[in-house]
């Protein structure tokens, strides 16, 4: 029984895949963008892969 609300394999929208665009061809790191998304990180870090995206790593 779940009563919590978790926001787990919610589709992409449109604004959400260009903004990921946007972010990640600045340079901002996958924490950060994932925060603007209010994604996961691997969830971000999969739909960038599958768009063919690099996103940059913190070091």
């Amino acid at each position: 029984m779940k009563d919590r609300f978790e926001r787990h394999k919610q589709p992409w929208t449109a604004a959400e895949i260009d903004k990921l665009h946007t972010l990640a061809k600045k340079g901002m790191a996958l924490k950060a963008i994932a925060k603007a998304l209010t994604r996961s990180e691997e969830s971000v870090k999969v739909r960038a892969k599958a768009d063919g995206l690099s996103i940059a790593k913190l070091h």
